[in-house]
Protein backbone atom coordinates (compact mmCIF):
# COMPACT_ATOMS: atom_id res chain seq x y z
CA UNK A 1 0.00 0.00 0.00
CA UNK A 2 1.88 2.74 -1.60
CA UNK A 3 1.45 7.02 0.09
CA UNK A 4 0.83 7.93 -3.49
CA UNK A 5 -2.06 5.11 -4.50
CA UNK A 6 -5.66 5.53 -4.20
CA UNK A 7 -6.33 2.75 -1.78
CA UNK A 8 -3.96 4.55 0.76
CA UNK A 9 -6.18 7.23 0.66
CA UNK A 10 -8.90 5.54 1.37
CA UNK A 11 -7.08 3.66 4.03
CA UNK A 12 -6.28 6.65 5.60
CA UNK A 13 -9.53 8.34 5.78
CA UNK A 14 -10.76 5.39 7.28
CA UNK A 15 -8.34 5.30 10.00
CA UNK A 16 -7.76 9.10 10.95
CA UNK A 17 -11.11 10.24 11.78
CA UNK A 18 -11.44 6.67 14.59
CA UNK A 19 -7.85 8.13 15.35
CA UNK A 20 -8.86 11.46 16.23
CA UNK A 21 -12.20 9.91 18.01
CA UNK A 22 -9.77 7.49 20.48
CA UNK A 23 -6.49 9.74 20.10
CA UNK A 24 -5.23 9.82 24.13
CA UNK A 25 -6.87 6.33 25.30
CA UNK A 26 -5.43 2.64 25.44
CA UNK A 27 -7.85 2.32 22.74
CA UNK A 28 -6.24 4.70 20.37
CA UNK A 29 -3.38 2.80 20.58
CA UNK A 30 -5.05 -0.39 19.90
CA UNK A 31 -6.36 1.11 16.89
CA UNK A 32 -2.99 2.84 16.02
CA UNK A 33 -1.24 -0.86 16.41
CA UNK A 34 -4.41 -2.34 14.42
CA UNK A 35 -4.34 -0.08 11.32
CA UNK A 36 -0.27 -0.03 11.31
CA UNK A 37 -0.46 -4.29 10.72
CA UNK A 38 -3.24 -4.09 8.18
CA UNK A 39 -0.76 -1.59 6.51
CA UNK A 40 2.17 -4.25 6.65
CA UNK A 41 -0.20 -6.47 5.83
CA UNK A 42 -1.09 -5.62 2.38
CA UNK A 43 2.23 -6.71 1.13
CA UNK A 44 2.31 -10.08 2.46
CA UNK A 45 0.52 -11.42 5.49
CA UNK A 46 3.34 -13.58 6.92
CA UNK A 47 5.40 -10.50 7.06
CA UNK A 48 3.67 -9.57 10.29
CA UNK A 49 4.94 -13.20 12.16
CA UNK A 50 8.48 -11.20 11.69
CA UNK A 51 7.85 -8.10 12.92
CA UNK A 52 5.63 -9.88 16.40
CA UNK A 53 8.57 -11.56 16.78
CA UNK A 54 10.88 -8.71 17.00
CA UNK A 55 8.73 -6.40 18.86
CA UNK A 56 7.99 -9.92 21.43
CA UNK A 57 11.77 -10.35 21.64
CA UNK A 58 13.09 -7.03 22.13
CA UNK A 59 10.23 -6.26 24.89
CA UNK A 60 10.97 -9.50 26.99
CA UNK A 61 14.42 -8.52 26.84
CA UNK A 62 13.96 -5.29 28.07
CA UNK A 63 12.07 -6.65 31.14
CA UNK A 64 14.61 -9.16 31.76
CA UNK A 65 17.16 -6.03 31.62
CA UNK A 66 14.92 -4.30 34.04
CA UNK A 67 14.17 -7.08 36.61
CA UNK A 68 17.03 -9.74 36.06
CA UNK A 69 19.89 -7.47 35.94
CA UNK A 70 21.75 -9.09 33.89
CA UNK A 71 22.22 -6.20 31.49
CA UNK A 72 25.08 -7.19 29.24
CA UNK A 73 23.90 -10.57 28.58
CA UNK A 74 20.09 -9.13 27.90
CA UNK A 75 21.50 -6.80 25.24
CA UNK A 76 24.12 -9.56 23.45
CA UNK A 77 20.61 -11.59 22.81
CA UNK A 78 19.03 -8.25 21.50
CA UNK A 79 21.69 -7.66 19.18
CA UNK A 80 22.30 -11.68 18.40
CA UNK A 81 18.55 -11.53 17.67
CA UNK A 82 18.01 -8.30 15.17
CA UNK A 83 21.25 -9.04 13.48
CA UNK A 84 20.38 -12.86 13.38
CA UNK A 85 16.81 -11.95 11.93
CA UNK A 86 18.56 -9.22 9.31
CA UNK A 87 21.54 -11.07 8.26
CA UNK A 88 19.27 -14.58 7.88
CA UNK A 89 16.58 -12.55 5.16
CA UNK A 90 18.49 -9.82 3.70
CA UNK A 91 22.26 -11.23 3.32
CA UNK A 92 21.23 -15.19 3.44
CA UNK A 93 21.39 -15.44 -0.44
CA UNK A 94 24.00 -13.08 -0.78
CA UNK A 95 26.84 -14.58 1.81
CA UNK A 96 25.83 -18.39 -0.29
CA UNK A 97 26.86 -16.97 -3.66
CA UNK A 98 29.78 -15.52 -2.01
CA UNK A 99 30.66 -18.95 -0.49
CA UNK A 100 30.16 -20.78 -3.64
CA UNK A 101 32.19 -18.29 -5.49
CA UNK A 102 34.93 -19.30 -3.12
CA UNK A 103 34.30 -22.62 -3.57
CA UNK A 104 34.41 -22.51 -7.31
CA UNK A 105 37.94 -20.82 -7.53
CA UNK A 106 39.52 -23.21 -4.86
CA UNK A 107 38.19 -26.01 -7.20
CA UNK A 108 36.01 -27.75 -4.39
CA UNK A 109 33.41 -29.21 -7.70
CA UNK A 110 30.55 -28.76 -5.51
CA UNK A 111 28.09 -26.14 -4.67
CA UNK A 112 26.02 -24.88 -1.98
CA UNK A 113 22.04 -24.60 -2.69
CA UNK A 114 20.79 -21.09 -2.93
CA UNK A 115 18.15 -20.03 -0.33
CA UNK A 116 15.05 -18.35 -2.06
CA UNK A 117 13.33 -16.12 0.45
CA UNK A 118 11.22 -12.91 0.72
CA UNK A 119 13.25 -10.06 1.90
CA UNK A 120 10.30 -8.18 3.95
CA UNK A 121 9.85 -5.04 3.16
CA UNK A 122 10.98 -2.22 6.07
CA UNK A 123 12.99 -5.23 7.82
CA UNK A 124 15.94 -2.88 8.01
CA UNK A 125 14.46 0.55 8.99
CA UNK A 126 12.12 -1.61 12.58
CA UNK A 127 15.01 -3.99 12.95
CA UNK A 128 17.44 -0.65 13.53
CA UNK A 129 14.85 1.35 15.83
CA UNK A 130 13.54 -1.44 17.77
CA UNK A 131 17.78 -2.21 18.35
CA UNK A 132 18.58 1.35 19.64
CA UNK A 133 16.51 1.55 21.79
CA UNK A 134 17.48 -1.56 23.68
CA UNK A 135 20.46 0.15 23.16
CA UNK A 136 19.56 3.16 24.54
CA UNK A 137 18.01 1.30 27.90
CA UNK A 138 20.93 -0.49 28.16
CA UNK A 139 22.91 2.54 28.33
CA UNK A 140 20.36 4.81 30.56
CA UNK A 141 19.61 7.16 28.27
CA UNK A 142 15.66 6.32 27.86
CA UNK A 143 12.94 4.20 30.03
CA UNK A 144 11.87 1.09 29.08
CA UNK A 145 8.34 1.13 28.34
CA UNK A 146 6.40 -0.62 30.31
CA UNK A 147 3.35 -1.18 28.05
CA UNK A 148 4.26 -3.76 25.55
CA UNK A 149 0.84 -2.64 23.00
CA UNK A 150 2.79 0.94 23.29
CA UNK A 151 5.96 -0.74 22.67
CA UNK A 152 4.41 -2.46 19.56
CA UNK A 153 2.83 0.69 17.98
CA UNK A 154 6.68 2.56 18.80
CA UNK A 155 7.81 -0.26 16.33
CA UNK A 156 5.42 -1.06 13.97
CA UNK A 157 3.78 2.75 13.90
CA UNK A 158 2.73 2.82 10.05
CA UNK A 159 3.76 5.99 8.49
CA UNK A 160 7.73 5.07 9.21
CA UNK A 161 7.42 1.75 8.93
CA UNK A 162 8.39 0.81 5.53
CA UNK A 163 11.11 3.23 5.33
CA UNK A 164 11.89 5.47 8.00
CA UNK A 165 12.88 8.10 9.54
CA UNK A 166 14.49 5.51 12.04
CA UNK A 167 13.07 7.09 14.99
CA UNK A 168 14.75 7.49 18.49
CA UNK A 169 12.91 6.51 21.51
CA UNK A 170 13.36 9.09 23.44
CA UNK A 171 11.00 11.18 20.29
CA UNK A 172 8.51 9.16 20.03
CA UNK A 173 7.56 7.16 23.13
CA UNK A 174 6.38 10.10 24.70
CA UNK A 175 4.12 11.22 21.30
CA UNK A 176 2.60 7.86 22.06
CA UNK A 177 1.98 8.08 25.47
CA UNK A 178 0.18 11.75 25.26
CA UNK A 179 -0.54 12.12 21.77
CA UNK A 180 -1.74 15.90 21.81
CA UNK A 181 -4.81 16.83 19.73
CA UNK A 182 -4.03 18.19 16.29
CA UNK A 183 -4.20 21.67 15.36
CA UNK A 184 -5.18 23.31 12.51
CA UNK A 185 -1.38 24.27 12.09
CA UNK A 186 -0.36 20.24 12.20
CA UNK A 187 -3.02 19.74 9.61
CA UNK A 188 -2.24 22.38 7.40
CA UNK A 189 1.64 21.89 7.93
CA UNK A 190 1.10 17.60 7.84
CA UNK A 191 -0.66 18.13 4.29
CA UNK A 192 1.71 20.56 2.81
CA UNK A 193 4.52 18.04 3.58
CA UNK A 194 2.42 15.28 2.25
CA UNK A 195 2.00 17.48 -1.47
CA UNK A 196 5.74 18.33 -1.31
CA UNK A 197 6.28 14.45 -0.63
CA UNK A 198 4.25 13.42 -3.54
CA UNK A 199 5.55 15.80 -5.72
CA UNK A 200 8.94 14.99 -5.50
CA UNK A 201 7.91 11.19 -5.61
CA UNK A 202 5.54 11.28 -8.63
CA UNK A 203 6.23 14.66 -10.62
CA UNK A 204 10.32 14.89 -9.99
CA UNK A 205 11.77 11.02 -8.53
CA UNK A 206 9.28 9.15 -11.27
CA UNK A 207 10.27 11.17 -14.48
CA UNK A 208 13.81 11.03 -13.84
CA UNK A 209 13.89 7.37 -13.67
CA UNK A 210 12.74 6.85 -17.14
CA UNK A 211 16.03 8.27 -18.81
CA UNK A 212 17.67 6.96 -15.80
CA UNK A 213 16.32 3.06 -16.29
CA UNK A 214 16.42 3.56 -19.77
CA UNK A 215 20.46 4.41 -19.65
CA UNK A 216 21.83 1.95 -16.23
CA UNK A 217 19.55 -0.91 -17.52
CA UNK A 218 21.84 -1.38 -20.36
CA UNK A 219 25.36 1.44 -19.82
CA UNK A 220 27.33 -0.70 -22.80
CA UNK A 221 24.90 1.17 -25.26
CA UNK A 222 25.62 4.83 -24.27
CA UNK A 223 28.67 7.10 -24.26
CA UNK A 224 29.74 10.02 -21.95
CA UNK A 225 26.94 12.66 -22.03
CA UNK A 226 24.36 10.08 -21.53
CA UNK A 227 26.09 8.30 -18.98
CA UNK A 228 26.61 11.23 -17.21
CA UNK A 229 23.41 12.90 -17.85
CA UNK A 230 21.67 9.94 -16.38
CA UNK A 231 24.02 9.70 -13.21
CA UNK A 232 23.33 13.33 -12.97
CA UNK A 233 19.77 12.59 -12.77
CA UNK A 234 19.91 9.58 -10.42
CA UNK A 235 21.66 11.98 -8.12
CA UNK A 236 18.45 13.90 -7.90
CA UNK A 237 16.06 10.98 -8.25
CA UNK A 238 17.39 9.43 -5.28
CA UNK A 239 16.89 12.46 -3.46
CA UNK A 240 13.26 13.24 -4.46
CA UNK A 241 12.00 9.82 -4.64
CA UNK A 242 13.30 8.89 -0.28
CA UNK A 243 13.31 12.56 0.52
CA UNK A 244 10.04 12.83 -1.12
CA UNK A 245 8.59 9.02 1.14
CA UNK A 246 9.92 11.16 4.33
CA UNK A 247 8.38 14.06 3.87
CA UNK A 248 4.77 12.08 3.24
CA UNK A 249 5.68 10.09 6.48
CA UNK A 250 5.89 13.34 8.02
CA UNK A 251 3.31 14.82 6.94
CA UNK A 252 1.01 11.70 7.40
CA UNK A 253 2.03 11.81 11.12
CA UNK A 254 1.87 15.44 11.83
CA UNK A 255 -1.82 15.37 10.95
CA UNK A 256 -2.13 12.53 13.57
CA UNK A 257 -0.45 14.92 15.79
CA UNK A 258 3.27 13.37 16.16
CA UNK A 259 6.16 15.07 14.84
CA UNK A 260 9.09 12.53 13.93
CA UNK A 261 12.39 13.75 12.73
CA UNK A 262 13.31 15.58 9.97
CA UNK A 263 15.59 13.52 7.72
CA UNK A 264 16.91 15.65 5.14
CA UNK A 265 18.56 19.41 4.88
CA UNK A 266 19.72 20.14 1.69
CA UNK A 267 21.92 17.47 1.77
CA UNK A 268 23.33 19.08 -2.12
CA UNK A 269 24.48 22.03 -0.59
CA UNK A 270 26.67 20.43 2.04
CA UNK A 271 30.38 22.06 1.61
CA UNK A 272 32.05 19.16 2.91
CA UNK A 273 30.98 15.11 2.81
CA UNK A 274 30.84 15.31 6.62
CA UNK A 275 28.62 18.13 6.22
CA UNK A 276 26.55 15.87 3.75
CA UNK A 277 26.10 13.06 5.91
CA UNK A 278 24.95 15.29 8.41
CA UNK A 279 22.24 16.13 5.85
CA UNK A 280 21.78 13.24 4.31
CA UNK A 281 19.41 9.99 5.95
CA UNK A 282 20.30 11.82 8.75
CA UNK A 283 18.61 8.70 11.17
CA UNK A 284 20.35 6.48 9.75
CA UNK A 285 23.82 8.66 9.89
CA UNK A 286 22.97 8.76 13.49
CA UNK A 287 22.32 5.87 14.20
CA UNK A 288 25.85 4.87 12.31
CA UNK A 289 27.53 7.25 14.71
CA UNK A 290 25.72 6.35 17.84
CA UNK A 291 25.89 2.53 17.38
CA UNK A 292 28.80 1.89 15.40
CA UNK A 293 31.15 4.52 15.47
CA UNK A 294 31.66 6.12 18.75
CA UNK A 295 31.29 2.65 20.40
CA UNK A 296 34.20 1.89 18.37
CA UNK A 297 36.14 4.71 19.79
CA UNK A 298 35.10 7.10 17.30
CA UNK A 299 38.26 9.84 16.72
CA UNK A 300 39.50 9.27 20.76
CA UNK A 301 42.81 6.87 20.01
CA UNK A 302 44.37 8.65 17.23
CA UNK A 303 44.15 9.66 13.52
CA UNK A 304 44.99 5.85 12.36
CA UNK A 305 42.17 4.57 14.80
CA UNK A 306 39.61 7.27 13.71
CA UNK A 307 40.69 6.68 10.33
CA UNK A 308 39.55 2.73 10.99
CA UNK A 309 36.82 3.57 12.71
CA UNK A 310 35.59 5.94 10.15
CA UNK A 311 36.14 3.20 7.00
CA UNK A 312 34.40 0.43 8.85
CA UNK A 313 30.96 2.06 10.13
CA UNK A 314 30.87 3.73 6.09
CA UNK A 315 31.42 0.46 4.71
CA UNK A 316 28.83 -1.39 6.61
CA UNK A 317 26.31 1.65 6.22
CA UNK A 318 27.06 0.86 2.47
CA UNK A 319 25.99 -3.03 3.63
CA UNK A 320 22.77 -1.98 5.41
CA UNK A 321 21.93 -0.58 1.67
CA UNK A 322 21.93 -3.76 0.16
CA UNK A 323 23.50 -7.11 -0.44
CA UNK A 324 25.99 -6.52 -3.05
CA UNK A 325 30.01 -5.40 -3.16
CA UNK A 326 28.27 -2.24 -5.26
CA UNK A 327 26.85 -1.21 -2.05
CA UNK A 328 30.30 -1.97 0.00
CA UNK A 329 32.16 -0.26 -2.68
CA UNK A 330 30.17 2.72 -2.65
CA UNK A 331 30.46 3.30 1.66
CA UNK A 332 34.40 2.56 0.73
CA UNK A 333 34.30 5.40 -1.89
CA UNK A 334 32.99 7.56 0.81
CA UNK A 335 35.19 6.80 3.60
CA UNK A 336 38.26 6.97 1.02
CA UNK A 337 36.75 10.38 0.15
CA UNK A 338 36.61 11.24 4.06
CA UNK A 339 39.59 10.69 4.91
CA UNK A 340 41.15 12.68 1.57
CA UNK A 341 39.14 16.18 2.60
CA UNK A 342 39.36 15.68 6.07
CA UNK A 343 42.19 17.52 7.47
CA UNK A 344 42.08 19.71 4.53
CA UNK A 345 38.57 20.83 5.52
CA UNK A 346 40.42 21.72 8.78
CA UNK A 347 43.15 24.29 7.42
CA UNK A 348 42.31 27.76 7.28
CA UNK A 349 42.86 28.63 3.63
CA UNK A 350 40.30 26.33 3.08
CA UNK A 351 37.68 27.18 5.59
CA UNK A 352 38.20 31.45 4.95
CA UNK A 353 39.51 31.34 1.36
CA UNK A 354 38.07 28.49 -0.75
CA UNK A 355 34.35 30.10 -1.68
CA UNK A 356 31.73 28.02 -0.43
CA UNK A 357 30.18 27.69 -4.04
CA UNK A 358 33.12 25.59 -4.97
CA UNK A 359 33.04 23.69 -1.86
CA UNK A 360 29.86 22.76 -2.79
CA UNK A 361 30.66 21.85 -5.90
CA UNK A 362 33.54 19.65 -5.36
CA UNK A 363 30.86 17.43 -2.86
CA UNK A 364 28.17 17.21 -5.58
CA UNK A 365 30.76 15.96 -8.08
CA UNK A 366 32.16 13.58 -5.69
CA UNK A 367 29.01 12.33 -4.35
CA UNK A 368 27.06 12.11 -7.98
CA UNK A 369 29.93 10.31 -9.02
CA UNK A 370 29.97 7.84 -6.19
CA UNK A 371 26.23 6.85 -6.44
CA UNK A 372 27.58 5.15 -10.04
CA UNK A 373 28.41 2.28 -7.74
CA UNK A 374 24.64 2.84 -5.62
CA UNK A 375 22.82 2.61 -8.92
CA UNK A 376 24.57 0.26 -11.27
CA UNK A 377 23.43 -3.37 -11.29
CA UNK A 378 27.20 -4.20 -10.94
CA UNK A 379 30.59 -3.44 -9.76
CA UNK A 380 31.48 -4.33 -13.80
CA UNK A 381 28.99 -1.88 -14.91
CA UNK A 382 29.89 1.00 -12.52
CA UNK A 383 33.52 0.24 -13.41
CA UNK A 384 32.16 0.96 -17.42
CA UNK A 385 30.28 3.87 -16.43
CA UNK A 386 33.03 6.07 -14.63
CA UNK A 387 35.71 4.45 -17.84
CA UNK A 388 33.32 6.71 -20.14
CA UNK A 389 32.56 9.16 -18.79
CA UNK A 390 36.10 9.92 -18.24
CA UNK A 391 37.31 8.94 -21.89
CA UNK A 392 34.33 8.74 -24.79
CA UNK A 393 33.99 11.32 -27.01
CA UNK A 394 31.12 14.24 -26.09
CA UNK A 395 27.23 13.28 -28.33
CA UNK A 396 23.81 14.55 -27.75
CA UNK A 397 22.72 12.11 -24.45
CA UNK A 398 18.55 12.79 -25.78
CA UNK A 399 17.84 13.63 -22.32
CA UNK A 400 14.70 15.87 -22.08
CA UNK A 401 15.34 19.48 -21.19
CA UNK A 402 12.53 19.39 -18.94
CA UNK A 403 14.25 17.11 -16.61
CA UNK A 404 16.90 20.00 -16.23
CA UNK A 405 14.61 22.97 -15.78
CA UNK A 406 13.41 21.05 -12.83
CA UNK A 407 16.20 20.63 -10.92
CA UNK A 408 17.42 24.11 -11.52
CA UNK A 409 14.18 25.19 -10.19
CA UNK A 410 14.37 22.81 -6.96
CA UNK A 411 18.41 24.01 -6.75
CA UNK A 412 17.90 27.37 -6.37
CA UNK A 413 14.43 27.19 -4.40
CA UNK A 414 16.85 25.33 -1.91
CA UNK A 415 19.34 28.02 -1.75
CA UNK A 416 17.51 30.53 -1.78
CA UNK A 417 15.68 28.30 1.49
CA UNK A 418 19.63 28.92 3.00
CA UNK A 419 19.85 32.76 2.41
CA UNK A 420 17.93 35.91 3.29
CA UNK A 421 14.98 34.73 1.26
CA UNK A 422 13.86 31.78 3.52
CA UNK A 423 11.67 34.39 5.49
CA UNK A 424 9.76 35.38 2.28
CA UNK A 425 9.39 31.68 1.24
CA UNK A 426 7.82 30.67 4.29
CA UNK A 427 4.94 33.33 4.24
CA UNK A 428 1.79 31.65 4.07
CA UNK A 429 0.79 33.61 0.93
CA UNK A 430 4.03 31.84 -0.93
CA UNK A 431 3.67 28.18 1.15
CA UNK A 432 -0.19 28.03 -0.50
CA UNK A 433 1.39 29.81 -4.38
CA UNK A 434 3.41 26.64 -4.42
CA UNK A 435 0.96 23.85 -2.65
CA UNK A 436 -1.17 25.27 -5.40
CA UNK A 437 1.36 25.02 -8.38
CA UNK A 438 2.19 21.60 -7.38
CA UNK A 439 -0.91 20.19 -7.23
CA UNK A 440 -2.02 21.59 -10.37
CA UNK A 441 1.24 20.39 -11.88
CA UNK A 442 0.31 16.66 -10.16
CA UNK A 443 -3.42 16.76 -11.48
CA UNK A 444 -2.90 17.97 -15.04
CA UNK A 445 1.05 16.89 -16.39
CA UNK A 446 1.44 13.61 -14.08
CA UNK A 447 0.15 9.98 -14.94
CA UNK A 448 -1.01 8.06 -12.64
CA UNK A 449 1.82 5.99 -11.63
CA UNK A 450 2.46 2.87 -8.84
CA UNK A 451 6.68 3.21 -8.81
CA UNK A 452 7.47 1.96 -5.46
CA UNK A 453 10.11 3.72 -3.56
CA UNK A 454 13.75 3.07 -3.76
CA UNK A 455 14.34 2.56 -0.51
CA UNK A 456 11.75 0.08 0.11
CA UNK A 457 14.41 -2.46 -0.89
CA UNK A 458 16.69 -1.66 1.67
Amino acid sequence: MLFQTWAFAAFFAAVYPVHLLLRGTRWGLVWLLAASYVFYAVFDPIYLVLISYSIVVDYGVLWAMSRWGRRRLCLAISIVNNLGLLGFFKYGSFAVDNINTALAAAGAGFELSRPTMLLPVGLSFYIFQSLGYVIDCYRGQTQRQRSLLRHAVFVSFFPRLLAGPIERARNLLPQLERTPRPTRGDVAEGLSLFVTGLFKKMALADYLALYVDKVYSAPGQFGRSALLAATFLFTWQIYFDFSGYTDMARGIARMMGIRLMVNFRRPYLAASLGEFWGRWHISLSSWFKDYVYIPLGGNRAGAARTYLNMFTTMVLSGLWHGAAWTFVLWGAVHAVGRFATREMERTAFYRERVPTIVKQGIVFAFVMLAWVFFRADSIGDAWLVLTRILTCPWEDPGCPLLAFVLIAAVWGYEYACESRMRAVLERPLVKVAMMTAMIVYLVLLVSPGRQPFIYLKF
